[in-house]
C-alpha cells in the first residue's frame, strides 16, 4: 500500500437509531458526525447506498464521508456500494471504528490487517478486502470477554466519554495529512500526541 495514496472516502462505523447513538460501539459515527459539523456541512440519506453521505473538500482534496445505515454487522454492504459507484479503490478508504484493544482516549491509524473480532471490520474485509486504512478510537476493554457485547452497546461513563471525544478532536489534527495521502506523517503526528 502506497503511503502517498490520497483518501477518497471516510466511513464511520456504528449502529443507526437513537438507542445506539451514545454507545461506545458508535465511536466511528461520533468521529464523522464531528467532522461534518466542523466542516459546516451535513449528511444526506442516500437510499441507493443505504447510508448517510456527504461530499467535502479538505486540504484541496475532494472526499466522501459516510455513515452506513445498516447495522454494524452489515457495514460492508453500504461501503461496497459507495466504493463501486464512485470507483474508489480499497486503499483510498479510511474506516473509523471503536477499538477495545486501545485504552480510552487513545486514537491510532492502522493500514490494512485483520478484524480483531470487530463485526463491522469483519464484514468490510469480506466485502471490499482488507487493504483499507483504519482510525481506531480506543474505548477500553471491560476486562472479561463475556462482558464485551454489553460493554460496547452501553454509554461510557461521563469521564470516558469526554476522553473519547477529546481523542477525536486530537485525531482531527492529523486528518488533513491522511486525506492528502501523507498517511505516514499523519500516523507520526497522531501517535506522538
Amino acid at each position: 500500500m502506497s503511503e502517498k495514496t490520497p483518501l477518497q472516502l471516510i466511513v464511520g462505523l456504528g449502529n443507526p437509531g437513537s438507542q445506539y447513538q451514545l454507545t461506545r460501539h458508535n465511536a466511528g459515527f461520533w468521529f464523522v458526525d464531528a467532522m461534518v459539523q466542523h466542516l459546516n456541512t451535513q449528511f444526506k440519506t442516500d437510499s441507493k447506498f443505504n447510508a448517510e453521505i456527504c461530499k467535502a473538500n479538505i486540504a484541496g482534496q475532494s472526499i466522501w464521508i459516510a455513515k452506513p445505515l445498516t447495522f454494524m454487522n452489515l457495514s460492508g454492504d453500504a461501503v461496497q456500494k459507495i466504493a463501486h459507484f464512485y470507483k474508489i479503490p480499497t486503499n483510498s478508504i479510511l474506516v473509523v471504528h471503536d477499538e477495545l484493544d486501545l485504552p480510552v482516549g487513545t486514537v491510532k491509524y492502522k493500514s490494512a490487517g485483520g478484524h480483531g473480532g470487530h463485526n463491522g471490520l469483519r464484514d468490510l474485509s469480506q466485502k471490499i478486502g482488507k487493504e483499507f486504512w483504519r482510525l481506531r478510537v480506543g474505548i477500553g476493554h471491560p476486562g472479561d470477554k463475556s462482558k464485551v457485547h454489553d460493554y460496547v452497546l452501553r454509554r461510557p461513563s461521563t469521564g470516558d466519554e469526554a476522553e473519547i471525544l477529546n481523542s477525536i478532536d486530537i485525531a482531527f489534527e492529523s486528518i488533513e495529512l491522511a486525506i492528502s495521502g501523507d498517511t505516514e506523517k499523519a500516523m507520526h503526528k497522531l501517535h506522538s500526541n
